[in-house]
Formats: structure tokens, sequence, C-alpha cells
């Protein structure tokens, strides 16, 4: 395949995908695709092909290692899409496109840190003591007086 991609559409390698530091995806693995955008806009809009579909196929991707593979695959499918027709450029649509690709790759490779229970500490129960307080004692206050015989 040359540098500058092939009939069907194929991104070039300057536009590989960085997702983060420990992931970068060639452009020969992206399918990106333009279109005609649909919709309102007369002469410009019905010729010029703007909207931009970029694909990864999640499970034949040799970028990915097998835990980034599966963690992709469980989260997001087999294939990612996203489509931009939002600019009437297609260069800027598909600079959106590569770039909500990435965002969304991330974001499912993240992985939450486990939540490690606590225990309130001594400053923090006395303050709640102390703002249960005032109630208490407006609600003492209703209470009809107690005899001491």
């Amino acid at each position: 395949m040359s540098d500058d991609g092939d009939a069907r559409g194929r991104a070039r390698r300057s536009d590989d995908l960085v997702v983060s530091g420990g992931l970068r995806i060639p452009a020969g693995e992206l399918d990106v695709r333009f279109s005609t955008s649909g919709g309102p806009g007369g002469q410009h809009a019905n010729r010029a092909a703007t909207r931009v579909e970029v694909r990864l196929d999640v499970a034949g991707s040799p970028s990915l290692t097998d835990h980034q593979r599966e963690r992709l695959l469980e989260r997001l499918g087999p294939t990612v899409r996203v489509v931009v027709d939002e600019h009437r450029s297609q260069a800027r649509n598909k600079t959106v496109a590569l770039e909500r690709l990435g965002e969304r790759l991330a974001a499912a490779l993240r992985t939450e840190a486990p939540r490690r229970p606590t225990r309130p500490g001594r400053g923090a129960k006395e303050r709640r003591l102390q703002a249960k307080r005032p109630r208490g004692e407006t609600k003492a206050a209703r209470r009809r007086p107690h005899d001491d015989h």
C-alpha cells in the first residue's frame, strides 16, 4: 500500500491515531469514507463529499494488545464507528472524527481505581453531631414539659 492511501479511501500514515501514550493505531487500520451530507444546503451540500465516517475493526486490529482488544470488544463491540458531518470542510470533519474515535477508545480503555472503603474520622463524627444538635433542641422545645415529682 502506498503512503497516500488507496481507492477505497483509507487514511494516510500521517493520520495515525494516537489514543494514549501506549497506543497508536496506524492510519492503514482506519477505514475512512467520505460521502455527501444529507439535509438542506443547496448545491454545495448536494455535491461536496464532506461527511466523514471512520471505522476501526477492533477484532482484527494488530495494533492492540490482547488485553486492550478484549476490553474494547467488551465495551464497544467488534467495530467502532464515528460519523461526522457538522462542518462544511471535509478536512475539518475528518479531524473531528479522528479526535472522537480516539476519545471513545481512550474512555473504553480507562480503568477505574477500586474504591477502598474508609471510616469517618473523629472530627467528621463531631461535626455531624454538632450539626444534629440544634435540630434536636428544636424538637425538644416542642415537647410537653416533663414533670419531675
